[in-house]
C-alpha cells in the first residue's frame, strides 16, 4: 500500500510540475525506484507514464508547429525519431548496474541544465558559434540522450534551438514539445515491445499524472514560479545525491 501511495505521488506530483515549469521526472524515476523497481525498468515505466504529457503538450502548440517549414519539420522528426530509437535501444542492453553508475551524473547534469536553463539559453543565443539550424548531428545525439534519459529532455531541446539561432520562445517550445513527442513516442514503443514496462505502475503513474497537471494549470495562475523552480531544483539536487550514496 505504500509503494501505491508513493506511485501516485510521484505521478500527482509529476503531473503538477511538467504543468508549471517541466521536470516531472525528477519526481517519477526515483519513486519507482524507491518501490522496488530495478533502475532500467523503472526509467522504461517513468518514460511510459510521463508520455502522455507530450502529446497534450504538442497538442497545445499545434498552431506553432505547423507554422514551421513543413521539410524541416519532418526532417527533424525523422532524426528525433532515430535518435530517440538509438536511444531506448541502448537503455535495453544496459545493465541496472551500468545504470545505477550513470543516473546520478544525468540526474545532477538535468538538474543543473533547468537550474540555469535561461542564462543556458541567453549564452546560446549570445554565443558566436552557431550550429546549423535542424542539423542532423546535434539534434541527434540529443535524440539519444532523450530516449535513454528522459529526464531534462525539454531542456536540453531548448539549448539547442538556441544555439542553431532560433529566438522566438513560443515556437521553440512548440517545435520541443513536438520532438519531445516524437522521441517518447519511439521509446516508449520499444520499451513496450522488449517487456520491459511495469504496466501496473505505469497505468497508475498516469492516471495521477493527468490529475496533477490539472491541477497544475490551475496553481499556475497563483504560485510564483519561482517557488516551483526552487521546488524541483531541490528535488533534482537530493535525488541525485541519493543515488549517489547508493553507488
Amino acid at each position: 500500500m505504500s509503494e501505491i501511495v508513493l506511485i501516485l505521488l510521484a505521478g500527482f506530483g509529476a503531473g503538477i510540475v511538467n504543468a508549471l515549469a517541466g521536470g516531472g521526472t525528477f519526481l517519477t524515476f526515483p519513486a519507482l525506484v524507491f518501490a522496488g523497481l530495478p533502475p532500467v525498468l523503472a526509467n522504461a515505466t517513468s518514460a511510459v507514464a510521463v508520455f502522455p504529457g507530450y502529446l497534450a503538450a504538442a497538442a497545445g502548440f499545434r498552431a506553432e508547429i505547423t507554422a514551421l517549414p513543413r521539410k524541416k519539420l519532418y526532417w527533424a522528426c525523422g532524426v528525433a525519431l532515430a535518435g530517440g530509437l538509438c536511444g531506448g535501444l541502448l537503455l535495453l542492453v544496459s545493465s541496472n548496474e551500468v545504470f545505477s553508475v550513470v543516473v546520478p551524473f544525468l540526474l545532477l547534469a538535468a538538474t543543473l541544465a533547468f537550474a540555469f536553463q535561461k542564462r543556458l539559453q541567453i549564452w546560446m543565443l549570445r554565443s558566436p558559434v552557431k550550429a546549423t539550424p535542424y542539423g542532423a548531428v546535434g539534434l541527434f545525439f540529443v535524440s539519444v540522450y532523450g530516449g535513454y534519459f528522459n529526464g531534462g529532455l525539454g531542456i536540453v531541446l531548448l539549448a539547442l534551438f538556441a544555439l542553431w539561432g532560433m529566438v522566438d520562445l513560443r515556437q521553440m517550445n512548440g517545435l520541443k514539445n513536438a520532438l519531445s513527442f516524437v522521441i517518447s513516442a519511439i521509446s516508449v514503443a520499444t520499451f513496450a515491445v522488449a517487456g520491459l514496462v511495469a504496466w501496473p505502475q505505469a497505468g497508475m503513474m498516469a492516471a495521477a499524472a493527468v490529475l496533477g497537471g490539472f491541477a497544475g494549470a490551475r496553481l499556475a495562475r497563483v504560485l510564483p514560479p519561482v517557488v516551483i523552480r526552487g521546488f524541483i531544483i531541490a528535488v533534482g539536487l537530493s535525488m541525485s545525491a541519493v543515488f549517489l550514496a547508493r553507488l
